[in-house]
C-alpha cells in the first residue's frame, strides 16, 4: 500500500507539473532560473516514478483528448506542405489523441487552399487539423510561437513543411516523455547519393546537428515558461539553437531519440545560393550575445579570422597604391589571392568538379568574405554585441 501510495503521488506531482499557468505573464522575468530552481526538485521525484514498476504513463491528455500537437510553420511552399500533411496523416498513432497545426506564415491563398483540404479530409477521421493565417510578426520562430500558443496537447511536436516524418515519428517521440524527460530531439535523415555540391555537403550537415526544429518535441509548459522562441531570429537561422541552449541553461532534461525519424529531403538550389545565406550570419551575434559559452562550444570555437584577413589584404590591395605604396598593394594582393585561392579549395574538396560547380565556388569564395564581415558587422550593430 506503501509502494501505490508513494507511486500516485509521483503521479499527482507530474500531472500538477503538466498543467499550465495561464495567469503567468508571456515572458516573466526570471523564468529560467526559477524553472531551473523548480527542475532540480522535480527530475529527482520524477526519476524515482519513472523507475517504479507500478507507475504510469505521465503524459496527460489536454483539450478533449489531445496529448501531442505537431506545429508545421509554413512560407509559401503548397506542394512541400502537402507532402508533409500526407506523411502526418499517415502516422501509426491514435489520430484522436493528436493534432496538426499549419501556421501559414504569408498567408497565402493555395497554402489555406491545401490545409483546407487536409482538414476536410480528415473531420471524420482524425487527426484534427487546425489552419493559423500569421498576418506577422513574420519568420519561424514567431509562427512556431503563434503554433504551440493554439496547442491542445501537453506535448509539441515541431516539424518544418518540407519534411517527411516517418509512420512512428510521433509514437517514438512521445515514448521519450517518462517523467524525468521534458524535451527531445528525434533523428534526420537526408537521402543522398553520389558526390555533393558545396551547398549539398553543407544541407546534409543537419543530420548530425543536435535539437533541430525540423525534429524536436517539448513539453507546452516548459515554452511558456521559457517563453517559447526569440522572435528577434527573423530568418530560419540559430533560433532552435537558442531555444537548446535556453532548455540547457535551465536544466531542463533533454533526451536524443533516434527512433523518432524525419526525413528532409536537400531541395534544388539555385546557381550562388551561398552569397544570399550569409545575410543570416546577422543573428550568430544575437546567439552570440545571448550564450557566448554555449556558442563557442557547440557552433564555432574560435572567430573567422580567414574572413578577416581577407578583407583587410582587399583594402589594402586597393588602398595602398592609391597612397602612393604599390609593393604594399602587391603585397597585399598577394596574400589576398592566398587566403582566397586556400578558402575555395577547401570548399571544393570532396564536392563534385563540374565545370559549372568549379566557377561557382571560385565566383562565390571571391564574394562570401566581404559579405560574411559585412553581415557580422550589421549584427554587431544591431544586436549592440562585441562579436567576430
Amino acid at each position: 500500500m506503501a509502494s501505490m501510495s508513494k507511486t500516485a503521488g509521483m503521479y499527482k506531482s507530474f500531472l500538477d507539473l503538466l498543467n499550465l499557468r495561464k495567469d503567468a505573464p508571456p515572458n516573466p522575468a526570471g523564468n529560467e532560473a526559477r524553472l531551473r530552481a523548480g527542475n532540480r526538485k522535480n527530475f529527482q521525484e520524477h526519476s524515482r516514478a519513472a523507475h517504479d514498476p507500478g507507475s504510469v504513463s505521465p503524459i496527460r491528455p489536454g483539450a478533449g483528448n489531445t496529448q501531442i500537437s505537431v506545429v508545421v510553420p509554413t512560407y509559401n511552399r503548397p506542394d512541400l506542405l502537402e507532402r508533409c500533411l500526407r506523411a502526418l496523416a499517415a502516422q501509426v498513432f491514435d489520430a484522436t489523441r493528436f493534432e496538426i497545426i499549419v501556421v501559414d506564415d504569408g498567408p497565402h491563398q493555395a497554402t489555406r487552399d491545401v490545409a483546407e483540404k487536409w482538414i476536410n479530409q480528415l473531420k471524420v477521421t482524425g487527426p484534427r487539423v487546425i489552419y493559423i493565417p500569421s498576418e506577422g510578426p513574420h519568420g519561424p520562430a514567431a509562427a512556431r510561437n503563434r503554433g504551440w500558443q493554439s496547442a491542445s496537447g501537453a506535448v509539441i511536436a515541431f516539424t518544418d513543411d518540407d519534411t517527411i516524418p516517418y509512420r512512428d515519428w510521433l509514437a517514438n517521440g512521445l515514448a521519450a516523455f517518462d517523467g524525468n524527460v521534458q524535451a527531445a530531439w528525434g533523428r534526420i535523415v537526408m537521402p543522398f547519393s553520389g558526390t555533393p555540391t558545396d551547398y549539398e555537403r553543407d544541407a546534409k550537415g543537419l543530420e548530425t546537428a543536435e535539437f533541430v526544429t525540423a525534429n524536436c518535441f517539448c513539453l507546452k509548459h516548459v515554452l511558456e515558461e521559457l517563453g517559447g522562441f526569440d522572435e528577434r531570429f527573423q530568418l530560419a537561422w540559430r533560433e532552435d539553437a537558442d531555444l537548446y541552449f535556453r532548455l540547457l541553461q535551465a536544466d531542463i532534461a533533454i533526451a536524443h531519440v533516434p527512433q523518432a525519424v524525419v526525413e528532409h529531403p536537400i531541395r534544388p538550389a539555385r546557381w550562388g545560393v551561398s552569397l544570399s545565406q550569409q545575410k543570416k550570419v546577422q543573428f550568430d551575434a544575437l546567439l552570440f550575445k545571448k550564450h557566448r559559452d554555449l556558442y563557442r562550444k557547440k557552433i564555432r570555437a574560435r572567430a573567422r579570422w580567414d574572413y578577416y584577413a581577407i578583407v583587410i589584404f582587399l583594402l589594402m590591395m586597393v588602398v595602398a597604391p592609391l597612397a602612393g605604396n604599390s609593393w604594399l598593394g602587391l603585397a597585399a594582393g598577394l596574400g589576398w589571392l592566398a587566403l582566397t585561392g586556400r578558402f575555395c579549395l577547401q570548399r571544393l574538396r570532396g564536392t563534385i568538379l563540374t565545370p559549372s560547380h568549379v566557377m561557382e565556388m571560385m565566383v562565390t569564395s571571391v564574394l562570401i568574405p566581404p559579405l560574411a564581415v559585412f553581415w557580422r558587422l550589421v549584427g554587431v550593430i544591431r544586436f549592440r554585441v562585441g562579436f567576430a
